[in-house]
């Protein structure tokens, strides 16, 4: 596949299923940056830290994930990030609509 194609598709499809990957696990427990990197590529996802983490943060502004640091271990302390009610109405929605297209798929 084309480097332009790839880097659209990924532009305009896969990043929403990144963070709808990360809601899921977020759903499962608290979920750090470097955990989450290795979980994407383990499905085949090529996502950079410079692209991870500036959507977790996008992620905890929407008010969809919330996160915490221990205070204890300074500025380079492993952050947290947990799904907050808001991020499960919308993780319940997404998965609504996933299960749509499902049922709509044919061959």
């Amino acid at each position: 596949m084309e480097t332009e194609h790839k880097k659209a598709i990924q532009r305009e499809i896969l990043v929403g299923f990144w963070k709808v990957h990360i809601l899921h696990h977020a759903a499962s427990g608290p979920v750090v940056g470097q955990w989450m990197l290795s979980e994407l590529r383990r499905h085949g996802y090529e996502v950079s830290p410079g692209t991870l983490y500036p959507m977790l943060h996008r992620l905890e502004k929407l008010g969809w994930l919330r996160s915490e640091v221990d205070p204890g271990k300074g500025n380079k302390a492993r952050r947290s990030f947990y799904l907050t009610e808001k991020g499960a109405r919308v993780l319940t929605i997404v998965r609504e609509c996933l299960g749509a297209l499902r049922l709509e798929a044919g061959p």
